[in-house]
Order: C-alpha cells, then structure tokens, then sequence
C-alpha cells in the first residue's frame, strides 16, 4: 500500500514554491524506493504555511510547513512520510488551532480532497444537495434556499432566493445561470481557491439553480488573472459531463444543464453584473441602466440568474442538510458562514470561514495574530476596494449586514485588509478617488467626473493653504453625496465609504483635529 502525501496546487502554494516540492518530493521517494501516492489537493487557506505538506497516517493527516525544496531530504530523513517527528511538523492538520476554531460549511472540503476528483468530491458529500434538488419540485428548491437566509455573497447581499424566484417564475424559451468569478477587489481570494480547490462545489450550486429556474445554459466569467482557476474551471466541467452532472441528462433525470467557461476582460467594473452580461455577449463592459433587471432581461435579453462564486457554492449544503441547518449559523438577517479573507499587514494571512457574528477585533488577532509588522493596527478596509476604513472603535461591532450598515460599513466579499499606525488615510483616500478614476466605465457622470475631480481635491487638503482645507473638505464631502447618490452603478456610488471613513475617522490625517462633518 503506498503512502499518500498531498502537496496544494492552489495558486498561493505555487507561488511559494509549492510546484517544485512536490517535484523534489517525488524524485527522492523514487530515488530511496519509497512508494507514494502524490494528491495535489487544494489549499486549507493557511498562507504562511504554504507550501503545507500532508501526509495520511493512522491517526489522521498530519501537517508539515512551510516546505521548501531544501526541508525535503531532511523530512525523508525523519520519516515523514509516517509521520515522523521533524521541526517543521505541525501535528495533526485537524488540531491547527486556525483551522479547528472555524466553522467550515462551504469550505469543509478545501484541502480535503483532489479538485478534479468526482470520486472523492462524491466521497465527502459531494453532489448530495444535487440529488435531493433532482428530487423536489423546483418551488420547493427555490423555498429551501430562501428558508436558508442565503444572501449574496458578492457584496450586495441581496437575497439569493428572491432572485431565483423571480427568474423561475418567468416564461422564455431561454434562461441561463451566470456565476460572477471576476474577483477583483482587493484582498479577496475565496472565489479562486473555490474554483481552484474545490470547482465542483461551484458546479453543484450552478446546476441546483437550473433545475430550480428552468435554465438551461449557464457562464462562469472568471477574472482573467486567474489562469489557474480557468484551467481547472474548464477541466472540472468536463470530468462533470463526463460523469453525467452535466449534459442534456443530468443523472438521467431530463433536466439539462451546459456549463461553460469565459475568461474575463480584465477591467474591475466587469465584476458589476450588467457590465459582466455586456462583456460576456463580445461587448464592451460597459455598465446597463436599470430596469430592466437582469432576473427579468439578463444575459442575451433573457432572464439570467446572478450570483458570485460563494453563493451558488453555499448552495450545495443548504441542500443536501435542509435550510434549518444552514439557517442556525449566524445572526440576524445574516444567516450562515462567510469566508473571510485576511490580507495587507497581518501576522497569520488566510481564510477563516466562520458564522456571521464574529468580530473583526477576534479576527485580526485571533486569527490573524495582529499585524506583520508587530506595530499598532490602525484601520481596517472591510469589503474591498470600496469598502469603509473601520476604526478601532467598531472592531468589536458582530459582522453582519445590518449591523455594518448602521456604522456605515459594508461587509462586501468578506475581504479584510489590515494597515498598522504608518497607514497615511489621506493617501488611502486619494488612492480610492484614483482607482475609481481608472476602472470607471466612464458611461456616468457622477463617476467619471467626479473621482477625478476627488484626486485634485484631495490633493489640494494635502498640500495646499491649511486656512482654505476646511472649504476643501467641503467640496469632498458635496463630490462625494453626489457621486454617493448619482452614480449608475456600485463603482461611483461606493468610491466615497473609503474616502469619507478616513475622513471621519482620522481627521488628523487631512490635517484636521476633528472631523468637519457640518460640510456634508
């Protein structure tokens, strides 16, 4: 019987060496007649262990990291291939404490299993929720996810089962399922490592919404930047239709469902649903007035489900356990796991997937084990590019839809990013004003216009006269509502939550000693 190593072939274990450890790996096993099974498993979400080696013993896997090509004759050397005591072992992988603490529904299997094995990914749930949705009527589908709380994970947290009902609920000779994958914001990763790490999980979910809406074909538009996550995306869908998880026949029961792949166009506001549905048909990504709504004229004037990569994969569970299941995690209206992302200056980067409720305070030092750095943390963007700065006043605020909102905050992807106390938020301000001045499509005015003028403003409180800052801040704060209330889309309307957290929350960064709210 021969010893079964895994060694991730996530894109954050590769670029940390993971390619050639598992080369060096395999020729030394070779070289001492070693037997080994060699599984490229998906990453546990623990970057500063990457690449984390593990290996299947009697009592478990157990855990090695981080490895490099050097470690790799010495961990033979120590019997590490059953487990043998060396510096770098981490005992049982289970036991991590970053990794026990969590509360792993939508991400239980990542780095459990092979991605691109239908066999293992059957062998730990894999496709349950599918069978039990093949066997419902769709109203009872479209009931189970909505009883569930589900909520859009891509930033707008709009109710996932509203959306499916609406687009059940139509009658068209076409209808189509279209995952959002464009993960552009920053600090955000769980959309790659679901595509990458677990891609059937996204497949399930997908399929589950066409049984339940009546479509029939379906898009995955990932972000252009991912190469591996299109590789294994494309590769995935064809071991599913090989399997008969897709085709005109799912699993013999005469629904049909075809899957198919498109890379991005490599602009930010792409990942906005409509500018999405305009880049998918050949078109320019250029966002769509509304209404129409996409639920009712999506992709090619059908209606089209949307939904980002995390909650057609949340989907699956809800399924396969019942909604009450899923419904018990969280709190509030904000019901579930989210994967969070840690990211910027922190000690311990990775995913932690844990029910709303948590914290970002038990986050970042928990979890994340203060900044890398070792110096104060001062702000954290919460939510992405656009996403508010939040203070160290409201890091013990529960993470919840609601509850973010109310401090005028969002939770957005769930993407945390960490600056300690040399953090310059006038500089991160002007950055927020310059991305948007960018990645705008330029089809509105209050975008277009007004992030440019927002640069020159800032610029201004920055470097100009201190008696004319606060006229200078006043006009921010007027750009900003105008942009906040005229803008298309989410890029113009949500450019300002960064700028004027960091005006309201450090003042003294734009010179003042208290922030003049009076001129908003």
């Amino acid at each position: 019987m021969s010893i079964k190593i895994y060694v991730p072939r996530d894109s954050a274990a590769l670029a940390a060496g993971a390619e050639e450890v598992a080369a060096a790996i395999t020729a030394e096993a070779a070289k001492r007649g070693i037997a080994i099974e060699l599984v490229r498993n998906g990453s546990r979400g623990l970057f500063w262990l990457e690449p984390m080696v593990e290996v299947q013993t009697g009592a478990g896997r157990i855990a090695y990291g981080p490895v490099e090509v050097e470690d790799v004759v010495g961990l033979f050397d120590a019997g590490f291939q059953v487990g043998g005591m060396h510096v770098l072992q981490l005992g049982l992988t289970e036991e991590i404490a970053y990794l026990k603490r969590q509360e792993r529904l939508t991400f239980a299997r990542m780095g459990v299993t092979d991605p691109l094995s239908l066999a293992d990914y059957q062998a730990h749930e894999g496709y349950a929720g599918l069978r039990r949705a093949l066997g419902l009527p769709a109203t009872e589908i479209v009931q189970q996810v909505l009883d569930a709380g589900l909520r859009g994970r891509g930033g707008a947290a709009f109710p996932a089962g509203i959306k499916w009902k609406t687009v059940a609920g139509l009658k068209a000779t076409q209808k189509y399922v279209v995952c959002n994958a464009d993960e552009g914001d920053s600090g955000t990763y769980s959309d790659r490592m679901t595509m990458e790490g677990d891609p059937f999980m996204l497949i399930e979910g997908m399929t589950i919404a066409a049984v339940a809406t009546g479509a029939t074909q379906g898009y995955v538009y990932i972000r252009s930047e991912y190469p591996h996550a299109v590789a294994t995306m494309r590769e995935a869908i064809q071991v599913a239709e090989a399997g008969g998880f897709l085709g005109d026949n799912i699993l013999g029961s005469g629904h049909g469902f075809h899957l198919h792949v498109r890379k991005a166009a490599g602009a930010y506001v792409c990942g906005e649903e409509t500018a999405m549905l305009e880049s998918i048909e050949g078109k320019r990504g250029i966002v769509r007035a509304k209404p129409p709504i996409p639920a009712i004229q999506g992709l090619f004037g059908k209606p089209s489900v949307i939904n980002n990569v995390i909650t057609f994969a949340s989907v699956p569970i809800i399924l396969s356990r019942g909604a009450t299941f899923y419904k018990d995690y969280g709190v509030g209206r904000s019901r579930g796991a989210l994967p969070i992302q840690l990211a910027g200056n922190i000690r311990f980067g990775g995913l932690v997937e844990k029910a709303f409720g948590v914290t970002l305070r038990e986050l970042m030092y928990d979890y994340g084990g203060g900044s890398a750095s070792g110096r104060p943390i001062k702000a954290v963007q919460v939510g992405g590019p656009l996403g508010a700065y939040v203070p160290e006043s409201q890091w013990d605020t529960p993470l919840d839809y609601e509850a973010y909102a109310a401090v005028g905050a969002v939770v957005g992807h769930g993407g945390i990013v960490v600056h300690d106390d040399t953090a310059d938020m006038a500089s991160l301000a002007r950055y927020a004003m310059e991305f948007c001045t960018i990645e705008s499509c330029g089809k509105c005015t209050p975008c277009r216009i007004g992030s440019t003028r927002g640069v020159e403003v800032i610029d201004r409180i920055a470097s100009g006269p201190g008696e004319q800052r606060p006229q200078q801040i006043k006009l921010l704060r007027d750009l900003c509502d105008t942009m906040v209330h005229g803008s298309l889309c989410a890029m113009g309307g949500m450019t300002p939550f960064p700028v004027l957290s960091a005006l309201d929350h450090y003042p003294q960064d734009f010179g003042m000693t208290v922030p003049d709210r009076k001129a908003a």
